[in-house]
């Protein structure tokens, strides 16, 4: 089965936000065996939507669109699509209702416009939207099926998840199975050599590298008769990959993120966490917040940037920061002891360093970072260099701190746990 991608928005063009959308429904096809060969980008534009719809529907058996389902005049994705494969507008009772329960709940004014979003093409399947106004739609053709989605991402994420995927599987004449194992710790070029082999060797299952800041993910997808056949083909090539990579691998659950098997690890291991930064300005400490159940572990976050703040919050020694300086090893290790012992926490994680674009020097340059660890009263300091621009040099800096924090729980539960045995 083939499928293509169309984004519709004229602020995607102009450059205004950035076209996640996109990366994440081809990535999702290709988790589930689909093949995208074309995207598009095309602005609020009847004629020119138009125009893209008919080519990417002779290509592909499946159109899939994001954004233009809107209250407003330049919303045009629904009516185009609509029109040209030649179905009628009508209201969809449930979704007009839930509209009018959004607003009523948020105590927000509806108005005449805001019913245009209930109105889907005669016979087609609508999506109800959990998230926002906007309900999605599927509309099947005699020779292709459009499938058009909301374009905020909060809508979109959870409305491809839920519904978008389970509906192709359930017209595609093959079944697939997808297993993804992340990694941190290493690059995208050195995983790809250690998997060199597979790689060059794979008929079916498929193996793909996916880089991501501070993580690279190997996606291994098997087609067969059914699922359960295709499970079986990936499972001996998951196996050998966990075989070369050992605990560089966080986790093999596709909605697992990094952050969310440290704290899961904390969780399991009854310990507690601060954090104390500097250059990333409270980014580390957001990842973690972010996951679930967070309050139960994160005791406190320190945001030290000026030299003042590490010595009254976090206990760093005067003395330290003048022979040493704030960016350096020493400052690193007293920041995470300091975070520790001020929160009263089992562990914790400090940052500091140069995001630039000033303030760098030939002895330290921009993107110098130290990053300490302490677990329970041992320390691990580390020194990284990063490279790009300011928020890409936080990016790094914040992803290789929760990559020091799991090797260094790591190594440290596992001692703890040989001494009590």
């Amino acid at each position: 089965m083939k499928a293509e991608i169309i984004c519709v928005g004229t602020e995607i063009l102009m450059g205004n936000i950035v076209n996640t959308n996109a990366a994440y429904i081809a990535e999702g096809l290709a988790s589930i065996g689909v093949s995208c060969f074309y995207q598009s980008v095309v602005g609020d534009n009847d004629a020119r939507l138009c125009e893209v719809f008919k080519e990417a529907a002779k290509r592909a058996d499946v159109v899939i669109l994001s954004g233009g389902l809107g209250p407003t005049e330049d919303d045009l994705t629904k009516e185009t699509v609509a029109d040209v494969m030649a179905k009628k507008l009508i209201l969809d009772d449930k979704a007009w209702k839930q509209i009018q329960k959004f607003f009523e709940k948020r105590n927000l004014t509806l108005t005449d416009n805001n019913k245009k979003q209930a109105m889907v093409p005669e016979g087609s399947k609508v999506l109800y939207n959990k998230n926002g106004t906007a309900p999605g739609i599927i509309v099947e053709g005699d020779d292709v099926t459009a499938i058009m989605l909301p374009g905020p991402p909060g809508e979109l994420i959870p409305m491809w998840d839920d519904q978008v995927v389970p509906y192709l599987k359930s017209i595609s004449k093959e079944a697939f199975y997808s297993e993804t194992v992340k990694i941190c710790g290493s690059g995208e070029s050195l995983v790809e050599t250690e998997l060199k082999d597979l790689i060059d060797a794979q008929v079916n299952p498929t193996i793909a590298t996916y880089a991501h800041t501070g993580e690279v993910h190997v996606r291994v997808t098997a087609k067969a008769e059914s699922e359960k056949e295709a499970h079986k083909l990936v499972k001996p090539v998951v196996k050998e990959i966990k075989k070369r990579f050992g605990s560089k691998i966080f986790t093999t659950d596709e909605k697992v993120t990094l952050e969310a098997a440290i704290m899961q690890l904390l969780n399991e291991n009854k310990l507690t966490l601060s954090v104390a930064e500097s250059l990333t300005g409270g980014m580390t400490a957001s990842r973690l917040i972010n996951v679930p159940g967070a309050s139960e572990i994160i005791k406190m976050g320190f945001i030290t940037y000026s030299n003042k703040a590490k010595r009254k919050y976090l206990g760093v020694k005067r003395s330290t920061l003048e022979k040493y300086g704030a960016v350096s090893e020493q400052c690193a290790k007293e920041m995470a002891k300091g975070a520790a012992a001020a929160a009263k926490s089992d562990v914790s994680i400090s940052l500091t360093g140069i995001a630039g674009p000033d303030g760098g020097t030939e002895e330290k340059p921009v993107g110098l970072t130290y990053i300490g660890v302490s677990v329970l009263g041992k320390v691990k300091t580390k020194k990284y260099l990063f490279s790009g621009e300011r928020e890409k040099i936080r990016e790094s800096a914040t992803a290789a701190s929760l990559t020091l924090l799991r090797q260094c729980l790591l190594e440290n539960l596992t001692e703890r746990t040989f001494s009590a045995k």
